[in-house]
């Protein structure tokens, strides 16, 4: 009998592991909020990548786990987008509040903005399409903010495109989920890990990295912005 029971032991482990597991990027969140108070912003998009990381594997290991079956008293999903709400929002937003990269009055009430419709956006059950893409631009502000640090455009610029992200995320778009797109999958996740790549690199050159990182970054990021264009298209 003990015997028997062995097996829903390990796998109700394993099941929690993982929930355990996501958890963990509140504790990264923690950190990569204390570093963005201190304004050690490289530090702060350290933790964040880090927090990139475990969100984009966390759901491979859940459903590897089967962790709606094996610990069903915590809802995965709610888990997710609470620590998602630490490090793509919250976070950066602070990290935008605290830099120099536009003056602090526009910096708060624009980051107020961004937090309150994340807020919605996050609450939206159409959040998702059958198909599992993102409709709208999907609140990930830690990407978004990054390239604001990389580039250094003018501050109007930085507000316009902050708040014209802010509008996309309730617009009729799509937007990939790099882990779970079914088209042209090998190549988009080769995008990802090279993104990953550069932006490591970046953080590495404490955001001001040479040309090369730079155009990396952009490059990668134009290949995310065209990939909706395929979504319907029979040669993806």
């Amino acid at each position: 009998m003990a015997n028997d029971k062995q097996p829903v032991r390990v796998a109700k482990a394993a099941g929690f592991s993982v929930h355990l597991f996501t958890a963990s990027g509140g504790a990264v969140a923690v950190l990569a909020l204390y570093a963005a108070i201190e304004r050690h912003f490289a530090i702060s998009f350290a933790w964040l990548g880090l927090a990139l990381f475990i969100d984009g594997i966390d759901g491979t290991l859940a459903r590897a786990a089967k962790v709606h079956e094996t610990a069903a008293t915590i809802d995965g999903v709610v888990l997710d987008l609470v620590i998602d709400f630490l490090t793509y929002v919250l976070v950066p937003v602070v990290a935008l509040w605290r830099s120099d990269l536009m003056p602090t009055e526009a910096s708060f009430w624009i980051g107020l903005v961004v937090v309150i419709a994340s807020a919605l956006y996050f609450a939206d059950t159409r959040m998702k399409t059958d198909d599992l893409w993102f409709r709208g631009f999907p609140a990930t502000w830690n990407i978004l903010v990054l390239y604001l640090f990389v580039l250094r455009p003018p501050w109007m610029v930085s507000a316009a495109v902050l708040l014209g992200a802010t509008a996309l995320m309730f617009a009729p778009i799509v937007s990939v989920h790099p882990m779970r797109v079914a088209k042209l999958r090998v190549a988009t996740i080769a995008v990802t890990v090279a993104w990953f790549a550069f932006a490591a690199l970046a953080v590495v050159f404490d955001l001001a990295p040479p040309l090369w990182v730079t155009a990396g970054l952009v490059v990668t990021a134009l290949y995310f912005l065209a990939l909706p264009l395929l979504r319907g298209s029979p040669w993806a």
